[in-house]
């Protein structure tokens, strides 16, 4: 039998067979009435998920891209105030550095983000805010809703990436008031990557730059997709839109909240499994930030080497994922995106188990245990 790897880490993640198989089928013409029904479906499961009236469009190009066509379309020359508590906050200030007058807002990874100074960058004429509402290089749950309502007191714009929590956790880009909500193909929905998702209101469309970049100019995607049949401006990843497509039908049989409750319980199963065992979750929490509901940072023990770890749990057929940047050789995270359940989810817990024992550590308790007590 041939050994596929599981992913068990923030992405890209396993891809159900109806997925990968839609895929598979005969090139069809990106202009016609078969690629714009596609497109049709993926934009009303997505506006779902997104929790949105708001236009949406599809991008070919992978979640960096959806970044950057948020950040490029409304924040040239404007003054951006940019929330970082981890890789990816870093990332979207990169980018903003490039296009407007960036401040960093910064915490320590995995902390709680500096609301009082955004406070003050708002009333020193912040035009826009940029957030990762589930960062995922340190599995903090950012709180979106009141950052959304101190851009809606100072008139600003709000840019959200919700790449790992949109399709598998609570977002609603309205009632939240994000302007610009972005999400990947590879995550949540558990189809390839290649594909940005971007939800645009009209508060941000009256904003637009008069010069956006030409590939990631969203008022062109959004020409594209009002008509009929439904398109895109360029040529656009055709087997990956059928892929995509076929993954917004398995989102919506399972149902949303079904869906959230499941990536909820999961999650949940992985932080019982590591306490269990003794082991510190990673993030720093309060009131407004939670765990992650996508994925689980956990510090590893003194003694406990990364490579030696999760190499003997990729022996073993599972992929689980290390710390980024500074923080490489400090935690490993587990991912619980997409399709995956209870079988996958204690296959890892178990494997993982066995892991750190062989690496020398005492575990406290039987993580696997304590997870099927919450699965069950």
């Amino acid at each position: 039998m041939e050994k596929e790897l599981l992913l068990m880490m923030p992405g890209p993640v396993p891809i159900p067979e109806r997925v990968r198989f839609a895929m598979s089928r005969q090139a069809i013409n990106h202009r016609s009435a078969d690629f714009g029904a596609a497109y049709a479906d993926c934009v009303r499961v997505l506006k779902t998920c997104f929790a949105t009236k708001n236009d949406l469009v599809v991008i070919s190009g992978s979640g960096t891209a959806g970044m950057e066509a948020a950040i490029a379309n409304v924040s040239r020359d404007k003054k951006i105030a940019c929330l970082v508590n981890g890789k990816f906050g870093e990332r979207l200030y990169k980018i903003s550095q490039r296009y407007g007058k960036a401040t960093e807002i910064k915490s320590e990874w995995g902390t709680p983000l500096n609301l009082e100074k955004l406070k003050e960058e708002l009333e020193n004429g912040a035009e826009v805010v940029t957030l990762i509402h589930n960062e995922t290089s340190c599995a903090i749950k950012n709180p979106a809703e009141e950052i959304g309502r101190l851009c809606k007191k100072h008139d600003a714009l709000f840019l959200m990436d919700g790449i790992t929590s949109i399709g598998g956790d609570t977002v609603e880009v309205d009632k939240w008031g994000v302007d610009i909500a972005i999400t990947g193909s590879q995550k949540c929905f558990a189809a390839p990557a290649g594909l940005a998702m971007v939800s645009v209101s009209p508060k941000a469309w009256e904003r637009m730059t008069k010069n956006p970049p030409y590939y990631l100019d969203l008022a062109a995607y959004k020409k594209s997709a009002s008509g009929t049949p439904m398109e895109t401006p360029y040529t656009p990843a055709v087997p990956l839109f059928l892929a995509l497509r076929e993954a917004c039908l398995i989102v919506e049989e399972e149902g949303l909240p079904a869906r959230i409750a499941r990536h909820q319980k999961m999650a949940k199963a992985v932080q019982a499994a590591a306490q269990a065992w003794g082991l510190t979750l990673f993030p720093k929490i309060d009131k407004l930030h939670n765990y992650s509901s996508t994925v689980t940072a956990i510090e590893y023990p003194a003694g406990v080497k990364d490579d030696e770890m999760r190499g003997i749990v990729k022996k073993m057929g599972i992929i689980i994922a290390g710390g980024q940047d500074h923080l490489k050789g400090k935690i490993f995270r587990i991912g619980n995106m997409g399709s995956v359940g209870p079988l996958e989810i204690l296959a890892t817990l178990a494997i993982t188990q066995h892991a750190l024992k062989k690496c020398g550590y005492a575990v406290k308790g039987d993580g696997v245990g304590a997870a099927a007590e919450v699965l069950g």
